[in-house]
């Protein structure tokens, strides 16, 4: 309520005490008071140039708030600090496979013939080799040999599609390409340059010293390929001082030392398997690799993790929320959920019973930009502050920094941006811009294109998306990729892709299509299986005459029909195993 008095125009605010905190309405009424003395001093701004935040709250938002560095070992890489640990502790356990294992001494030998065997094929610094194999020890002693070599390391996941497989080795070009016998049944036909893991007779004789290498920090690490909403993947590059920060910061935050037992979980392909693999080798803990089989949510996951001793494992919340067996229990002692968002209930649950931490990071800010340790009772669950030399930002429209508890998107500046998309010089302009709020000449944030708000605490509350873009199961999916898979099918006129979640924790992809006839879910599933990966491929398929608009002649997404039970894809029946 505003009135004019002897000493000016006065105001009294009331709220609702059972909505809003007394703070909250505090902070608003002091931007209110800010926003109008700056229309008194310049009425020919425009509205959305004027100034929310005071001096304090700014220096709060970008420079308190984001005091994250701290020393590591910036000019050094991840497999300089695993040689190290060789060299430290090298009868200690390094990795761990059904019934085999191998020490860091051991890893460190296999992985530095196979790196002189690169190098002798080519293979140089600023190379690229790509790996196709299936969960072994191979796959650790790939990623390492990579490295060691001077090459950026680019995992293919041997389930995927041949048409995606051909996109990325097309797209990429990498001078050689490691694969076990399951590899090259995938890769069958489609790169001359293979060199198969299990013939050990090329490098088995060759040394099994360290590599001299001028490596510098800055040189491409890694390269993970993620859904693209043109089409086709793309492909994030990734730097050695991420990757570096990453294993070094981590591992203080998560208790993880030479005691702790790390599950590999991801997908090679993945981005959350990097994360699993290379601070667990730079913290000198055992790596635990296990079948597919072996990993499946729910009862064989936790058996995994008994049997194993896991103390450390990462899952998205849709897994997790599989893994309740009264006579089974989870034995990690230490969860972390990421991928996707986990809700209060499941979080409040877990937290009474384990040490559970909610992380928050895409591709492009090497996996992590920030984590939460979860408390129960919580009433939200937040994404944290920035992890250790990483900055979070929450800006508008004009990239400027928003007040405490209004929506804007997240930008991640620090050492974990990637160096940018490879062969996509205009996306990487779009997304990867110069961070005008760091110290650092000719430092660069990374655009999210994530929606969040901060807490009064200084914490970060994750809000969803501001495009298409989606998770699910942890994997993270551009629509426009699958919906132009489709439109290559020429009796669909037009197509739309959502996310539906029609009951908790179940949420789906959902495509409707108009077409001059209904075509058959199995039809257009096998089309979608030819190109895309599993996880991308729709559960359901709605035929409708026409997609639903708006007055304004725009899609309206909430009027799109919930599917029938005919529009899901009817799997071929499989007999129970076992009377369970």
């Amino acid at each position: 309520i505003l009135a004019d008095s002897d000493t000016g125009i006065r105001g009294q605010l009331n709220y609702a005490t059972a909505l809003f905190a007394r703070s909250t309405v505090e902070r608003w009424a002091h931007y209110l008071q800010r926003i109008l003395a700056a229309m008194v001093c310049d009425d020919s701004q425009p509205v959305l140039a004027l100034p929310w935040l005071s001096d304090h709250e700014r220096h709060q938002l970008l420079v308190e708030w984001n005091e994250t560095q701290t020393d590591y070992p910036r000019e050094r890489c991840v497999h300089e600090l695993f040689e190290a640990r060789a060299a430290q502790a090298p009868n200690a356990t390094a990795v761990v496979f059904e019934q085999q294992s191998l020490s860091y001494a051991e890893l460190n030998a296999r992985a530095n013939r196979l790196a002189h065997h690169l190098r002798a094929q080519g293979v140089r610094n600023g190379s690229r080799v790509a790996v196709c194999v299936q969960r072994s020890p191979e796959l650790v002693v790939s990623f390492l040999a990579v490295l060691k070599s001077g090459a950026a390391y680019l995992p293919l996941d041997v389930s995927y599609p041949v048409q995606r497989l051909r996109y990325m080795l097309e797209d990429s070009l990498p001078q050689l390409t490691l694969v076990d016998s399951a590899g090259a049944a995938a890769l069958d036909g489609l790169t001359p340059a293979v060199c198969c893991l299990q013939d050990t007779t090329l490098w088995q004789s060759l040394p099994a010293s360290n590599l001299s290498n001028d490596l510098t920090a800055d040189a491409p690490a890694y390269i993970i390929y993620t859904s693209g909403s043109t089409g086709q993947p793309k492909g994030v590059v990734n730097s050695h001082r991420g990757l570096t920060s990453l294993a070094t910061n981590i591992g203080p935050i998560l208790a993880l030392g030479p005691d702790s037992r790390v599950l590999q979980f991801a997908s090679s392909s993945f981005d959350a398997s990097i994360w699993e693999i290379a601070p667990a080798l730079a913290q000198g803990a055992q790596l635990h690799l296990a079948s597919a089989d072996a990993l499946v949510p729910g009862r064989a996951l936790l058996q995994t993790l008994a049997e194993r001793a896991i103390t450390h494992v990462t899952l998205p919340p849709s897994a997790l929320a599989l893994c309740h067996d009264p006579e089974l229990p989870m034995h990690a002692s230490t969860v972390v959920v990421a991928g996707e968002a986990i809700s209060v209930t499941q979080a409040n649950e877990w937290a009474a019973r384990l040490t559970l931490f909610n992380a928050y990071g895409p591709t492009e800010t090497t996996v992590c930009a920030s984590i939460q340790r979860c408390t129960a009772p919580m009433l939200s669950v937040p994404i944290g502050r920035p992890i250790p030399n990483a900055r979070v930002y929450i800006l508008d429209a004009r990239q400027q920094p928003v007040p405490v508890g209004i929506s804007g998107e997240l930008y991640v500046g620090g050492d974990g941006v990637a160096l940018g998309y490879l062969n996509r010089p205009q996306l990487t302009a779009e997304r990867f811009l110069p961070d005008p709020f760091a110290l650092q000449a000719h430092a660069h944030m990374y655009k999210t294109g994530d929606l969040g708000r901060w807490l009064p605490d200084g914490s970060i509350e994750f809000l969803g998306r501001n495009d298409h873009q989606v998770k699910i199961r942890g994997f993270r999916i551009e629509l426009g990729e699958i919906e132009a898979r489709l439109r290559e099918l020429e009796p669909i006129s037009d197509v739309i892709v959502i996310a539906r979640q029609d009951s908790p924790d179940d949420k789906r992809l959902v495509t409707y299509y108009t077409a001059p006839e209904p075509i058959s879910a199995s039809q257009l599933r096998a089309h979608l299986s030819a190109a895309l990966p599993s996880y991308m491929v729709p559960s359901a398929f709605v035929h409708l005459s026409a997609l639903p608009l708006t007055p304004n002649g725009k899609l309206d997404r909430k009027a799109l029909p919930a599917p029938e039970a005919d529009a899901y894809v009817t799997q071929t029946y499989e007999p129970p195993q076992t009377q369970l």
